[in-house]
């Protein structure tokens, strides 16, 4: 028994073999001695559905605790009496349906019943010695009726229907459990098995295990051949401090890369994965390949907080923006952090192009969501560098304009584009646009308030344009069906490629100019030329006065090219005319003037008051004249009338002024 017991260790997918050096050869599975069956001996009994066991005395002698009646065609369990001290019966290779008749056999130790037709474990509670039971190759479903069973040591199931392992919990002395072959999803109720050293699972459709860091004495556990496809999905194994031999091949995780490094990694304690031995390069290789993955899921982990945060800090630019154009009532600080919180997909969010949630949008760790609590969402602006776009949203971001942007930055950047800003703030910082970032070619605008096609004219200002993307949410100037082709005429200059994605042909260029080349040039010539200079800010002054100098040419000298050249700086002085005030200046300009006609109101108050006065004054001069007059004749000849008192008087005078 001792060579018996000692080879059950070992036991694979089939049965467990016997000590009996002949069926070894034979690849037969008995459990008891090279017994031929001929000294036995199946007797008909009064209960014609069972036949009697009958053996020789010779038999009895030289096997008197052991019984072996594999391969004898049986379909029931034959009546076995006088032989209470059998220890060891081998039913294998037979067509057995149901265990019956042996509970009398209370000092068995041993019972084979591999390949038969058995349903259902029954007919084994009188059986407290058991310790070796195989029932491996039968049609069993469920675990079950194994509650007197205490002492078992070694529990075949093997190449069974079992879809779940259940009934086991109370077989604390169990140490071989063999599941292999049957039809298991998922590993759990493993907990009670405290011996249990061996666990044999290959061939089911287990996806998950769990419980086995439970299992105290586990050191032997064989998944190979099922669909495994994670290590999240085994990682209590991790937890195990006895495992040391383990095999995954045939497993959807055994084919991935990381996957030998991962388990070595995570289980130091393994001699054996997948039937060979562990060695300390392997070891060493792994413990390298793990560190590079934390650093490289830490890595993934700060990527995902800065996109969350991104994500929030958009979404509370967009809140601003929605309560700036009043879309949405004003709400409490902590209502909006709900909205916040509650917020769809950033790649949703008023369409805005930020990526999803990582890589990757899975569900966030708990980690991860913990240090999301702590991001700050009061952030009003985001300035973002992704290859060479540059995105900009809400208007504390063009305050970045004014960074010190590397050579190198500011070089790669072709696309700038503009969310959640008005038009007339970003119109303000064009000139710096165009000197930090000279490379700038698209322009994008989201959410920006273009309402006019007046607005477009701004755009003039800048270097050079190739792309024009205007998104229609936020952005009402596209609705209006001639709008591209104002953008194409105003713009002409800039020999625009593209505008929202479509190429702009030759014919677009030409009925631009067909729709609104007539009205400039009728709206310009209208205009006086001092008129013309007043309304222009200081750079398209000098653009109109440079367009109106005919530089290069001699006095006199008039030919055609001289004439194509007035009639080209006519018609780039007609667009130069298209320019555009923002609102802001347009106000302080207001002001200026409304400050101007009040001093002027005044002035000419003062001066209708003082004309008035002075009329005043002369009509009543007029009246009082005549007699004014008359009294100064007459005073002047009372005075002269005595010349001697006239002349001492004067000298008198004359004195005293001395």
């Amino acid at each position: 028994m001792k060579t018996t017991m000692s080879s059950l260790s070992a036991f694979g997918d089939s049965s467990i073999q016997t000590p009996s050096k002949s069926r070894i050869r034979q690849g037969c599975h008995s459990a008891g001695p090279n017994v031929s069956g001929d000294h036995i001996h199946l007797a008909s009994s009064s209960m014609p559905s069972f036949p009697i066991l009958q053996r020789s005395s010779e038999e009895k002698i030289l096997y008197s605790d052991r019984l072996t009646l594999e391969r004898q065609k049986l379909t029931v369990c034959p009546i076995i009496d006088g032989e209470e001290h059998l220890r060891l019966l081998n039913f294998q290779h037979n067509f057995i349906t149901r265990i019956q008749n042996i509970s009398n056999l209370q000092r068995l130790i041993f019972l084979d019943l591999y390949d038969n037709q058995i349903e259902e474990i029954s007919g084994l509670s009188t059986l407290r010695s058991l310790r070796v039971l195989l029932l491996g190759k039968n049609r069993i479903k469920k675990i079950s009726n194994l509650e007197n069973l205490k002492s078992l040591d070694v529990l075949d199931l093997h190449g069974n229907q079992i879809t779940k392992i259940e009934n086991v919990s109370h077989l604390c002395d169990l140490r071989v459990l063999n599941l292999a072959r049957n039809l298991l999803s998922h590993v759990d109720n493993l907990n009670g098995l405290d011996s249990l050293t061996e666990l044999n699972l290959r061939h089911n459709q287990i996806t998950f295990v769990r419980d086995v860091d439970n299992l105290p004495c586990l050191q032997r556990l064989f998944l190979s051949f099922n669909n495994i496809s994670t290590f999240e999905s085994v990682c209590c194994l991790a937890d195990s401090s006895s495992l040391s031999d383990i095999t995954f091949d045939g497993n959807p995780i055994a084919q991935e890369s990381w996957y030998k490094h991962t388990i070595l990694q995570n289980m130091m304690q393994l001699r054996q994965l997948d039937m060979k031995r562990v060695t300390e390069e392997e070891r060493r290789m792994a413990s390298v390949v793990a560190k590079k993955e934390e650093e490289k899921k830490r890595e993934s982990y700060k990527q995902s907080l800065l996109k969350e945060k991104k994500r929030l800090t958009i979404n509370n630019v967009a809140r601003k923006w929605d309560l700036q154009q009043h879309r949405i009532p004003n709400i409490a600080p902590n209502q909006d952090r709900k909205v916040s919180d509650s917020s769809q997909d950033p790649s949703q969010l008023h369409g805005s192009t930020v990526s999803a949630f990582p890589e990757e949008t899975g569900s966030l760790d708990s980690g991860l969501t913990n240090a999301l609590q702590g991001l700050s969402v009061t952030d009003t602006h985001l300035v973002e560098v992704d290859g060479d776009t540059l995105s900009l949203y809400g208007s504390g971001a063009l305050e970045s304009l004014d960074r010190n942007w590397s050579v190198q930055t500011a070089g790669m950047v072709t696309t700038v584009s503009f969310t959640f800003i008005e038009f007339d703030e970003i119109v303000q910082v064009l000139p710096k646009l165009k000197i930090k970032f000279p490379n700038s070619l698209h322009l994008k605008f989201k959410e920006t308030n273009l309402v006019m096609l007046q607005q477009f004219n701004a755009l003039a200002q800048l270097r050079r344009v190739d792309q024009l993307t205007i998104d229609p949410q936020g952005n009402p100037v596209v609705n209006f069906t001639l709008w591209k082709y104002y953008v194409l005429f105003r713009l002409s200059h800039f020999s625009m490629q593209k505008i929202n994605g479509t190429e702009v042909t030759q014919n677009d260029m030409i009925m631009a100019e067909r729709l609104f080349g007539i009205l400039a040039h009728v709206a310009s010539s209208e205009l006086p030329q001092y008129r013309m200079i007043s309304i222009l800010g200081d750079a398209r002054k000098k653009q109109f006065r440079y367009l109106l100098e005919t530089k290069g040419k001699k006095p006199g000298l008039v030919n055609e090219e001289n004439s194509d050249s007035k009639r080209l700086v006519g018609e780039n002085t007609n667009r130069a005319m298209l320019n555009y005030t923002t609102r802001d200046f347009y106000n302080e300009r207001l002001e200026e003037i409304k400050e101007k006609k009040k001093f002027c109101k005044m002035y000419m108050e003062d001066l209708v008051k003082e004309a008035t006065e002075i009329n005043m004054k002369n009509e009543a001069l007029q009246k009082l004249w005549p007699q004014m007059f008359i009294e100064l004749v007459r005073d002047a000849v009372i005075e002269i009338r005595n010349k001697n008192s006239y002349m001492k008087l004067c000298l008198q005078q004359i004195t005293d002024q001395k």
